[in-house]
């Protein structure tokens, strides 16, 4: 037996029945041989972290607009935080950690610059419309390595797809990183706003703090320590879901929609749909990596991913390179 056999079946010997098993994957849309020494679900994973979008995450928003200070969530640290979320709850529940990591590493992979910002920018203007979680899977399929895609698994493919709302993941690893990435973004968003000054842990309603903690820590335990003590399902207990969802609403009223904290994010728009009209009359002007997906499937779609995969500064630096006069010399 060779070391990946070796690992698949640790999984049997120790995972729950209930668990997605790598040797019973539903597999890859192209076929190849197997690695000798990674399971399935690891090179998913591997794939994603070695990938060019997952590079830029750390260029991308998750809240604040360029933020002036060095510890504000980037889409980067927010799918490490997932990850590390998911893994834990796996464990806890004998699932398959492997999985739970590469659907959490790859769920944000199609996130537009500016984050929420860009996303509705996108939304507005793109035929069909745009939702960040199936252009994640899409970066997958069609873009990353010059169109060939990374090859992943159907129950990576579909977590990453399914992570936000919809039909649950077909995998309970799946739906684990479904409530992480809502654990994660949540507290630590809460976190950033009181950095921000836009919030201080006073501010969160008492009965919030006293059913989920009082820290970011403490809450992030508690909803982790409800979802792994729980027998139907990837869920909270009701006694924790309740304020937690309470939580989500004030988070909404005093961060998601605070004037403050967006009062950027209409130039963000405009910027976003201004690069979609002129690359929608320029196509040439692209990549050449996304000449072949005009050719494919059209000139919209090709823009809408290339505007997608940009990061906050490439897409404010394009910007200005296109419509911003520079400075002229006689010299």
């Amino acid at each position: 037996m060779n070391l990946r056999e070796l690992a698949e079946g640790r999984e049997h010997a120790y995972l729950a029945p209930g668990a997605a098993f790598a040797d019973a994957s539903l597999g890859r849309a192209r076929p190849g041989p197997e690695c000798d020494v990674r399971t399935a679900f690891q090179r998913d994973r591997d794939r994603i972290i070695h990938c060019e979008a997952f590079r830029r995450l750390k260029h991308k928003t998750q809240v604040f607009l360029s933020p002036r200070g060095d510890h504000y969530r980037t889409r980067l640290t927010h799918t490490l935080e997932v990850s590390q979320i998911a893994r834990t709850i796996a464990c806890a529940l004998l699932l398959n950690e492997n999985l739970a990591e590469a659907i959490a590493l790859g769920h944000d992979l199609g996130h537009t610059p500016f984050g929420h910002a860009g996303e509705r920018a996108l939304e507005a203007i793109c035929p069909g419309g745009f939702r960040h979680y199936e252009q994640s899977r899409r970066v997958c399929e069609k873009i990353e390595k010059s169109g060939q895609g990374l090859n992943l698994t159907y129950e990576t493919l579909d977590g990453m797809e399914r992570h936000t709302r919809g039909a649950q993941p077909v995998t309970l690893e799946g739906q684990i990183v479904r409530l992480a990435d809502r654990i994660a973004y949540i507290n630590h968003d809460i976190e950033d706003a009181i950095a921000a000054g836009v919030l201080t842990e006073e501010d969160i309603p008492a009965k919030l703090r006293d059913a989920l903690g009082h820290s970011k820590s403490a809450r992030i335990n508690t909803l982790v320590r409800s979802c792994c003590g729980q027998h139907d399902g990837i869920c909270l207990a009701p006694e924790i879901r309740q304020p937690f969802d309470e939580l989500h609403t004030f988070m909404f009223e005093r961060v998601y929609t605070n004037p403050i904290c967006k009062s950027e994010e209409g130039k963000a728009v405009a910027l976003v749909q201004r690069l979609w009209e002129y690359f929608c009359a320029n196509p040439s002007q692209m990549p050449p990596g996304y000449h072949a997906i005009a050719e494919a499937d059209g000139a919209e779609r090709a823009v809408c991913d290339y505007i997608a995969g940009m990061t906050d500064r490439y897409a404010v630096r394009l910007f200005g390179e296109l419509f911003v006069p520079k400075d002229w010399s006689i010299v």
